[in-house]
């Protein structure tokens, strides 16, 4: 990832908005996508010279009334804003939380034993998972697997319905919660260096926690079912979630995890 985290954010994020969009004149024959340097210092009330040194990295420690005046002008939503401030200064991010391992992230679903659920890191890593969870999907609900290979893998491309949303809500959770200094996420992008569709999508920044929602499987006897997925944070661990996939009472894909549990009891 060249340059700075904050500089190309700044430079992902002023690309999408047009200068109607926050008030200014429209000009003939610009030569930029979205908002200039200039532009964004001027909506956002600081000198033009001093956007340019944090969008060049020369500039590292900006105020948080600073940040948050950049993140109006450029119509940053909470989620996007929030991100901004913890890419722009690092060193107040609270340090000394541990990573969970796999023993521990196994305890934590102990009281999981019969549901489907896993435990992920920032990353989107699969630390740990029930047997439910591995026989709902034995190839990205496992420890070891990673949710962002598994939903750009071809497989779940010519298998999931509306696979463009679910890609981009993927890769914006992983932006949301991975940090950019962790030589993990370093490793899982350029793992996915080769995918035209995954280098748009980060090349977008775009920033979106991930949320509770639904996922689409296919299972012997019933076949593809949607599954409604729960997302818990584990306190003390940012970034880690535990997340359960369960159907409706009395619904086919109850029914469904009801006959998984059994032929893996």
């Amino acid at each position: 990832m060249d340059g700075t985290p904050l500089g190309e954010y700044l430079r992902a994020r002023r690309a999408l908005v047009h200068p109607e969009d926050v008030g200014l004149p429209v000009t003939r024959h610009r030569r930029v996508a979205g908002l200039r340097r200039d532009e964004v210092a001027l909506v956002a009330g600081i000198s033009a010279d001093y956007y340019l040194r944090l969008e060049q990295g020369r500039e590292r420690h900006p105020s948080h009334q600073v940040l948050g005046a950049i993140a109006r002008a450029l119509l940053l939503d909470v989620e996007a804003s929030a991100y901004l401030q913890r890419i722009a200064l690092p060193a107040e991010v609270s340090a000394g939380h541990g990573r969970i391992d796999a023993v521990s992230a196994q305890r934590l679903l102990d009281p999981w034993a019969h549901a489907a659920a896993i435990v992920i890191n920032p990353t989107l890593d699969v630390v740990a998972a029930t047997e439910l969870a591995k026989a709902v999907s034995p190839t990205a609900f496992v420890a070891g697997a990673n949710l962002v290979i598994s939903v750009f893998d071809p497989s779940t491309r010519a298998f999931a319905p509306g696979w463009e949303q679910l890609a981009s809500d993927t890769v914006a959770a992983l932006r949301s919660s991975g940090d950019p200094s962790d030589p993990r996420l370093s490793e899982l992008v350029s793992s996915l260096r080769d995918d035209e569709d995954f280098l748009r999508l980060w090349a977008r920044h775009d920033v979106r926690a991930f949320t509770s929602g639904t996922n689409m499987h296919y299972i012997d006897g019933y076949g593809s079912i949607e599954l409604k997925r729960q997302n818990f944070a584990i306190p003390g661990y940012p970034g880690y979630l535990l997340v359960t996939s369960y159907g409706e009472p009395g619904s086919a894909e109850e029914r469904a995890l009801s006959s998984l549990a059994r032929v893996d009891a």
